[in-house]
């Protein structure tokens, strides 16, 4: 039986993680976890908010995600898309998906990121 999803894999080029590390810590508002040693030896970063367990792991021939993606689903979800366009990212908002308000983005190594908020 599934229970739950462990955690979300990205991808990431080698030498990204100060650069994830501050976007993902100061924009997700997401914590730094430490990574078992055997695993933190081949580079990425973890991070985790609550439940959610977020992972860049290095990829040695990166391609950003352009279609895959996590779905993120946030409470003040203005906030984070303001969050995001004071940085800089490109923020696409849409309403195709009934009963919730919702945008994409990017991490700054330009995986798609969905951030969905129920409407209530």
């Amino acid at each position: 039986m599934l229970r739950a999803v462990d955690h979300v894999q990205l991808a990431a080029p080698a030498g990204s993680e100060p650069l994830l590390r501050d976007s993902y810590a100061g924009v997700l508002g997401v914590t730094g976890i430490p990574e078992p040693p055997v695993l933190a030896a081949r580079g990425g970063c973890w991070f985790a908010a609550g439940a959610v367990r977020l992972r860049p792991g290095v990829e040695e021939d990166f391609r950003a995600a352009g279609k895959a993606h996590p779905g993120l689903r946030v409470e003040g979800i203005a906030d984070y898309a303001s969050r995001l366009e004071r940085r800089g990212a490109r923020v696409v908002r849409d309403d195709h998906l009934p009963g919730y308000r919702r945008f994409r983005s990017e991490d700054p190594v330009g995986n798609r990121l969905e951030f969905p908020e129920p409407w209530e």
